[in-house]
């Protein structure tokens, strides 16, 4: 299969490429300065739409929960930044970056350092050959050694199983909540996008009630990846407080199906009963993988893809390495920026030596600020030294099924 040239000014794509990054996120654009700093040149980010775009499609007062400050000079690099030496609280000066504004990070990093991002071209298929991998792309076909899946999710939104979806709206979906007519609104889901929508729509004088299956607002762990952040239960105590609307928590809410009926919308449990909002629910369920399109090239247990611990580079395609919120070892998820970016280094070392350049010193700069993390003992061992305190504000919650309004026949 002939490559196809992509764009005029990136003529080595007709002989191949040494790496193809798949997504212009910070996953993506990470790894790519590793791999520059270790003197790859044939290499092009491809982005279906623009560099940060998942980012800039946010809610406009989304934010994110993790903290930006300017810790760099003292080797603790910002939690959001994706190089050893830029900081988004520098850039942006802000704490917790809204989505466009660190849209607004991630296009200037890209400029700063010149990488070969290819906007506007989408990958349709990666298939492997005997030269490595055929990356289909809406542009045309290139040729790639190595490739590093660094797609976004926010793109692939999750309704949850939920029957009838399209009589919700997906967090996912909303462009800004000041938008959103009406005085009280039902949230499907209680975790950080849930808690998130509520906070703002309670501040907009909305009255609100989340359900959710479990009480994510009561679990206490150290790892951020399973509980609220603390960043989201200080906005919620403000809301709570100072807020002119309101925000009441449902437990044990196994929603199955959402249907409308004479300009009303009808919630069903599982259980048979059904509550009735006035407006559409909104579900804050979370988002597909976006490792989905290439699943079928990694080894899969338990539900869960797998990742060698040597690079995230998958047990059973060598050569497709994977950079994202979806990484998982030994249990733990690498979620977060923070998390994820930790491990830019291990990939970029193994395509590095691959392709015999001399990666020591380039790297240097990783592994002395946390890009290259080798050691995994941290994902089975994150306990704090002190124990958390047992004192800590929780919400009231009520039941569910105090807020059914009736038991009604199946086919209603």
């Amino acid at each position: 299969m002939t490559a196809i040239r992509v764009s005029n000014e990136n003529a080595e794509l007709e002989a191949g490429l040494d790496v193809a990054v798949i997504g212009a996120g910070p996953a993506g654009l990470g790894c790519a300065l590793a791999l520059q700093a270790c003197g790859v040149q044939r290499m092009a980010i491809f982005d279906r739409s623009e560099v940060g775009a998942s980012f800039a499609r946010w809610p406009r007062q989304m934010r994110l929960i993790t903290p930006s400050f300017h810790s760099n000079p003292f080797r603790q690099p910002d939690l959001n930044a994706i190089t050893p030496k830029t900081s988004p609280a520098d850039f942006l000066h802000g704490e917790h970056p809204t989505g466009r504004e660190y849209a607004l990070y991630l296009k200037a990093v890209a400029t700063h350092y010149g990488l070969p991002v290819r906007e506007g071209t989408g990958v349709e298929e990666i298939k492997t050959s005997r030269a490595g991998f055929d990356v289909i792309t809406s542009n045309g076909v290139v040729r790639a050694r190595n490739v590093i899946w660094a797609a976004g999710e926010f793109s692939r939104p999750d309704h949850g199983g939920i029957k009838g979806a399209h009589h919700c709206r997906h967090n996912g979906e909303v462009a800004d909540w000041r938008l959103l007519r009406g005085g009280e609104y039902t949230i499907i889901g209680g975790y950080e996008s849930g808690i998130d929508a509520a906070v703002n729509l309670a501040w907009l004088g909305k009255n609100v009630k989340v359900l959710s299956r479990g009480e994510p607002w009561h679990v206490s762990s150290p790892d951020p990846s399973v509980a609220l952040s603390p960043y989201t239960i200080d906005r919620l105590k403000a809301a709570r407080l100072e807020a002119p609307g309101s925000i009441h928590f449902y437990k044990n809410a196994d929603i199955s199906e959402v249907t409308r009926q004479r300009g009303r919308w009808r919630v069903h449990d599982r259980a048979g009963g059904v509550y009735e909002s006035e407006t559409a629910p909104i579900l804050c369920t979370g988002f597909h993988t976006a490792l989905l399109p290439v699943r079928h090239l990694f080894q899969e247990a338990e539900g869960q893809l797998i990742f060698s611990e040597e690079a995230d580079e998958s047990t059973l395609t060598p050569g497709l390495f994977y950079s994202g919120p979806s990484l998982v070892h030994r249990g733990s998820s690498f979620c977060f920026i923070y998390k994820f970016r930790s491990r830019f280094g291990v990939v970029a070392r193994a395509i590095a030596q691959r392709l015999g350049l001399r990666w020591e010193t380039a790297l240097r700069p990783w592994q002395d600020h946390g890009f290259m993390l080798e050691d995994l003992s941290c994902c089975v061992d994150c306990q704090c030294a002190v124990a958390a305190t047992e004192e800590r504000e929780v919400p009231p919650v009520a039941e569910y099924e105090t807020l059914k309004v009736r038991e009604v026949p199946a086919h209603v």
